[in-house]
C-alpha cells in the first residue's frame, strides 16, 4: 500500500516522525528515499529524537554521512542509521553488515541505492520528493510511503491531516 502525504513544514516532517518511531521494532527497516536537499536526514532526525524520547532521552542525532553508521540503543530497540550516501557499491554495503544490525534491532537507511539481500520482517520504504512547479499542492515536501497495510493504516491514522 502507498501513501501519498503533504509536508508543508519542518513540524509536518518531525509528526511523520513521530508516526514513524512509533512503528520500529525489532526487525524493521526504514528506507528513505530521495534527492539531495530533500528532507531525508531531517525525517530520520526526528524519527531517532522520537524514538529516544520514549526513554526520556535528548541528545543531539548527527548525521551518519562521513561515519556511515550511528546506533542508538533504547529500552526497547537497538537502531542503527545508515547513511549510504559515500558508498559507491554494492560491495561496500555488505561489508557493513547491516543485515546483523537488522537481527540485533531496527536499521533506518538513507540513500538505500546498493541496499540488497536484507531480509526485514517490516519494510517501510519513504520517498521524499519536492512538488513539481505545476503541482496544485502548496507544500514544501511530498512523501510517498510505500509498506505493508497494517503500518500503513497505523500511519494514515496517526498522520491522516497531511494526506493527498
Amino acid at each position: 500500500m502507498t501513501l501519498r502525504l503533504s509536508l508543508p513544514d519542518p513540524s509536518a516532517t518531525e509528526h511523520l516522525g513521530n508516526a514513524l518511531a512509533e512503528r520500529i521494532a525489532r526487525g524493521c527497516l526504514l528506507t528513505l528515499r530521495g534527492d539531495l536537499g530533500v528532507g531525508k536526514t531531517t525525517l530520520a532526525r526526528a524519527t531517532i529524537t522520537a524514538l529516544l524520547g520514549r526513554d526520556g532521552r535528548i541528545e543531539p542525532v548527527p548525521s551518519p554521512t562521513f561515519s556511515i553508521v550511528q546506533t542508538y540503543e533504547t529500552a526497547d530497540i537497538i537502531l542503527t542509521h545508515a547513511d549510504l550516501y559515500r558508498i559507491d557499491d554494492a560491495t561496500a554495503t555488505r561489508e557493513l553488515d547491516l543485515q546483523g544490525a537488522l537481527d540485533a534491532g531496527a536499521l533506518l537507511v538513507e540513500w538505500p541505492r546498493f541496499l540488497e539481500g536484507l531480509s526485514p520482517a517490516k519494510h517501510i520504504d519513504i520517498t521524499l520528493a519536492f512538488p513539481s512547479e505545476e503541482s496544485e499542492y502548496s507544500c514544501t515536501r511530498i512523501a510517498e510511503i510505500s509498506t505493508d497495510g497494517e503500518s500503513s493504516d497505523n500511519i494514515r491514522s496517526d498522520i491522516g491531516d497531511f494526506l493527498l
